[in-house]
Parts: C-alpha cells; structure tokens; sequence
C-alpha cells in the first residue's frame, strides 16, 4: 500500500481545490481528483462560448465529473479562498495572484510535483535542452527490454498521477522534465540526466540563469546513493556537478576514475571506474541516423547500467526507430526510407536534423516548409546544400527557404540552377512527388523548418498526417 498517496487523500477531504488551466496534463488530474474531493474549480483563460473549452466542459460532464469553472480574459481575479492550487506549468510563480495566495500560506503545486512526491517506484529523471524526449524514450525502452515494468511521462506528454496506485515499488518510472515544471520542483531521482543546456525558452523565463536555476532544481537534492549522468562535452551542464552529492558519470569522456562512456573506433563504449571498458554497439550498427542520437544512447546506457545488462542497451540501439515525429522513420518501402520529423519547427531544428543524414552520408530528399515564427534562417541553405541537391517547398515560409537557399549557393559558389527544386501546394503533391523522384538507397525526410499553424493545430497533426500519407504509398 502506499502511505504516502493515502495520506494526500486523507488531507484533501473537505478542502478547497483550484486547478489553473483544462490542458493536456491537467484533465487527467482532475478525472483523479475528484472521487476524493468534489469541491474542485477549474480557472481557464478560454473565453467561455471558446469551442475547445466546450468540448472538455461536456467530456467532463459526460464522466459525471461536475466542475467550478470561471474562465475570460480576468480569470484569475477570482483564485481566492482555496486550500490547495494546482498550477499549469507554464503560469510562472512570481504571477501576481499566485504570489498573493503564497503570501497566504496557500500550497501551490503541480500534477507533475505531486506525482514526484507520491511515487514508490525509482525515478530516472531527464532534463536538457535538446534530446530529453529521445533520451527518456531510450532509457524507457532498455528498461522494458530487461523486463521491468515502466511508467513513461512527464513533459514527454503523458501525464501519470492518474496511475499512480498502479505503480508498485519494483516498477520504474521515467520522466522528462520541462523548465517549467522544475521551478518549483525539489525532487531525489534515483537517476538525473541532463542532456545539455543551452539558452531556450527566453520568452517564459527572466534570463538565462534562470533557466539554468530550474533545470538545477533536478538535482539539488539528490542523496549519495542517486546517479547523476552528465554531458561533459556542454560546459553548462558539465559545471553542475557541483551542486549533486549523487555519483557522476559522465558520457563524451573517458577517465578511469569515473563510470563514463564514449565513442571510439566506430563504435560506443562504457567502462566503469577501474574497470576494462565494454562495447555497447557499433554506430553502423544503430538505427538512428545523428551523432546527438549516439550521445542519447550513451546517457541512457549510463542511466540504466545499475539495473539492466548491456545487450539490453545495444538491442534497443539496434531497433530504436526514434520518437514520433523526430526523425521517426516511418517506413522502409522498395529501399527507400521514409523519416519524419515534423517536430523541427524552426531553420536550427532543421540544420540539426539536416547533419545527422549528412553524417550517414545518406542520398536525401528533403520536403521542407511550414509557417515562419520571425525565425533567422541564416544557415539553413548552406545545411541543405550540403546534404542534398532534391529540394520540395511547402508552405507559407517556402519562399523564405527558397532565398536563404539561393542567397547561401551563391555564397557557396554553389550552381543554385542545378539543383532539384520544387514548390508544391500540399503534402500531398510532396510526397508524390519524392516517390517519383527517389531510388533505392535514397531517404526522404519532413523537416519543416517552420512551426505547423499554416495548416495544423500542432506539429503532432502535421506529423501524423505526413504518416499517414507515406504509409499509404
């Protein structure tokens, strides 16, 4: 039994509940709240005839589950009076009526932070800047191939408070962790990875160092006997090592002191402190194509290495066909492989994306375009011209492309007029158009460079949409 999830329940009878935002991570909480306590109001920014905020309204109702809602422009005038406020995680905490009920005694939190609280199962916890979402998949997968049971969520979009009386305490549970979901966050993780940390999501936060701060407060409180796995090519991160008592282990480094991993004559490489170093695979060997998706594999080796065997790390290495939407290869049809990444969602995502196959040396089709966010597109023509010549232009910022292209080949003594370049008016003639084009041995890649809003709610729609599209060819 779980004590500490019976007592939560013990406390909340009789209190006061708010619930800020109807989103992805809090309609699960709400669904799980209220057979313990029906007196929950949900504030929401909607306006209240907004056909979204409608539809969850009735989905609720359809349960029998009966809310408080108060929503509009001035929704948070009225978050006063309650016991207890669960926040979204992008409301920041210095918001002017959350500090006011701080300032009351009120306990703020999150489904994210509770869910860390009330957990018996260890905890691999995996935070960065980029491959996060790749690097908790992996983790996930290798734990799974070794036989645990495995509860996979966080900021990779499942939320998981909602199964928590499931999880028992030789289970294990991965989560990804956001920026914003760590604010306010002081969790012990058996294991913390950090990936990387580079300036990001400068909109929401004061400054750099803030963002630094709350990736940090992963691993403040970590106990000597928790891990802690690090980058030590990212100076950032690598400079956290400081603030952990957990055991370091580092990848991209190789010291007979530490447990590390690495790569080293075409293949990765683990080797504990004093100890003989081990194979993992050999990069021809791994499915993903990207020498930041070598790195994610060393991270989870390392993260894993306590509890699984290594065949389990290179199986996973071998099979792994990505996440959803980056760089997930949907189908190998007549030799030619199709990969969407329909998560790249500016000109540096598809740069980034654009080396990995470069890497591989892989002959590429490239369908690219979706709507401009004010992006610096700079580089983008130069990474296209060198991984490929076959170009398809869709979308509101092809024009854009097309530019950075011409403007980069010129630069590049580049013969812009030789190259395969063709603008088309849907995804439809896109992927047409690469089946006529390709041959065996050829991939061909969605890397939009542009977020999805021309055409698609979110870069999941667009995503399944190209998916859906290939694996009817």
């Amino acid at each position: 039994m779980n004590t500490k999830l019976q007592s939560f329940m013990d406390r909340i009878k009789g209190k006061k509940i708010a619930i800020i935002g109807a989103g992805i991570s809090n309609r699960p909480l709400i669904s799980w709240l209220y057979p313990f306590n029906q007196d929950l109001t949900v504030f929401d920014m909607l306006e209240s005839d907004d056909a979204r905020l409608q539809k969850t309204q009735n989905d609720f109702n359809r349960e029998g589950i009966h809310l408080h809602w108060i929503t509009g422009k001035d929704y948070l005038d009225q978050l006063q009076g309650f016991d207890l406020i669960f926040r979204t995680p992008k409301m920041r905490l210095d918001t002017a009526p959350i500090l006011r009920e701080l300032d009351k005694g009120v306990v703020i939190t999150s489904e994210i932070k509770l869910f860390t609280e009330l957990c018996p199962a260890p905890i691999y916890a995996v935070t960065g800047s980029d491959g996060k979402t790749t690097t908790t998949t992996l983790i996930s997968e290798i734990l799974k191939e070794a036989g645990y049971t495995v509860y996979t969520g966080g900021n990779i979009g499942t939320p998981l408070l909602d199964q928590i009386a499931k999880i028992r305490p030789e289970d294990r549970v991965v989560l990804e962790l956001s920026s914003f979901q760590l604010m306010d966050m002081a969790p012990n993780p058996k294991v913390a990875v950090i990936t990387n940390i580079i300036p990001n999501h400068l909109d929401f936060h004061l400054d750099f160092a803030e963002y630094i701060d709350a990736k940090k407060n992963m691993i403040l409180h970590q106990t000597n006997d928790s891990v802690l796995v690090l980058n030590a090519e990212d100076p950032v991160s690598f400079n956290l090592k400081t603030v952990s008592k957990a055991e370091l282990r580092l990848f991209n480094n190789q010291d007979k002191d530490l447990t590390t991993a690495y790569r080293e004559g075409k293949a990765l490489w683990l080797q504990k402190a004093d100890e003989a170093p081990k194979h993992i695979v050999d990069e021809r060997d791994v499915l993903l194509p990207g020498s930041f998706n070598l790195d994610n594999i060393l991270a989870a080796a390392l993260a894993t290495l306590d509890d699984v065997p290594l065949e389990a790390v290179e199986r996973v290495a071998k099979t792994f066909k990505g996440v959803p939407h980056r760089m997930e290869l949907v189908k190998d049809l007549h030799d030619v492989r199709w990969y969407n990444s329909s998560v790249d969602s500016s000109p540096m995502r598809t740069i980034r994306t654009l080396s990995a196959f470069e890497e591989r040396h892989l002959p590429l089709i490239l369908i690219t375009g979706g709507q401009d966010k004010n992006s610096d597109y700079t580089g983008l023509g130069q990474a296209i011209l060198k991984a490929t010549n076959r170009i398809i232009l869709s979308g509101q910022n092809a024009e854009l492309i097309r530019h950075t292209i011409e403007e980069e080949s010129a630069i590049n003594e580049y013969d812009f007029s030789a190259l395969q370049l063709i603008e088309v008016n849907d995804y439809e003639e896109a992927v047409q158009l690469a089946a006529r084009w390709s041959m065996p041995g050829d991939a061909v890649l969605l890397s939009p460079a542009g977020t999805s809003y021309d055409r698609f709610h979110h870069f999941e729609e667009r995503g399944e949409y190209f998916r859906d599209l290939v694996t009817s060819l």
